[in-house]
């Protein structure tokens, strides 16, 4: 196996986890605290908005440690 098919591995691995843990522990809870359904929708219209939060700082993050990296290592 060639070192881009575990970096592609790795990476559908991770994505698939943070997307099930992020169902799990935030969606799941989310949708299950209201009982009708447009307050449902907002709950998962404003938990996508973390999702995409948590996704822009993770991206931001990642540049800053690429920028970096001649600096940090």
């Amino acid at each position: 196996m060639s070192n881009t098919a575990i970096t592609y591995f790795v990476a559908a691995f991770a994505g698939v986890f943070s997307l099930t843990a992020f169902a799990g522990w935030v969606l799941i809870p989310a949708w299950s605290a209201y009982t009708r359904s447009w307050q449902r929708a907002a709950a998962v219209f404003l938990s996508l908005y973390v999702l995409a939060s948590f996704v822009a700082v993770g991206f931001a993050l990642g540049i800053v440690l690429v920028y970096f990296w001649d600096r940090i290592a």
